[in-house]
């Protein structure tokens, strides 16, 4: 077993158990359908977390080029998809039972603890691309933008329902633009 592969096991695991509490809550929404009342906001960023967390897993592949594993550097590596998987749990109510789940008044709720951990994420996410991937800053201006307005809207605590839309639908679809846009970038050969 190379370096590359023992190093992916642990990432993979964390990565699919965020994968694991997305489709879990989602399967919990859809069983429970009677009692929930969609806030479509909250749907977007279920999807964009779950895009994420499949996206991190795909790109892992580029770490079979680092050949610096040291315990701090995988520890450093580490934190997006631990962040990610706290995220993914973030999303969702804890329990179902009983009364109406109204997603709005839950999304609402925990809107700053799930923008925190997005701007952490892309912070994170930042430096792993100029220290693991040696990428410029300049080519990460579209995530500067994205990770500075969610951490300016959680220390502002806005709660505006129009700007939380919008922000939610620029947001996914920033991430499936990319996506296609640089769909041959992502190859695995």
């Amino acid at each position: 077993m190379s370096s590359f592969e023992y190093i992916t096991v642990l990432i993979s695991i964390v990565v699919g158990l965020g994968i694991t509490q997305i489709l879990t809550g989602i399967a919990n929404l859809i069983k429970k359908a009677h009692k929930v009342i969609i806030y479509w906001p909250h749907i977007l960023w279920i999807l964009f977390v779950l895009l994420l967390l499949i996206q991190d897993w795909w790109l892992t592949y580029e770490l079979k080029l680092f050949h610096s594993w040291m315990l701090p550097s995988f520890l450093f590596i580490m934190l997006y998809p631990i962040n990610l998987f706290m995220l993914a749990r973030l999303l969702f109510p804890n329990k179902l039972k009983g009364k109406v789940i109204d997603l709005k008044i839950f999304y609402y709720k925990h809107y700053r603890g799930i923008f925190l951990l997005l701007s952490i994420s892309a912070f994170i996410s930042i430096l792993y691309n100029l220290f693991i991937l040696h990428l410029k800053l300049q080519d990460q201006l579209l995530q500067i933008l994205l990770g500075t307005g969610i951490t300016f809207i959680t220390v502002k605590n806005y709660s505006n329902e129009w700007l939380h839309k919008t922000v939610s639908i620029v947001v996914l679809l920033t991430l499936i633009g990319s996506i296609l846009v640089e769909w041959n970038v992502w190859l695995i050969e």
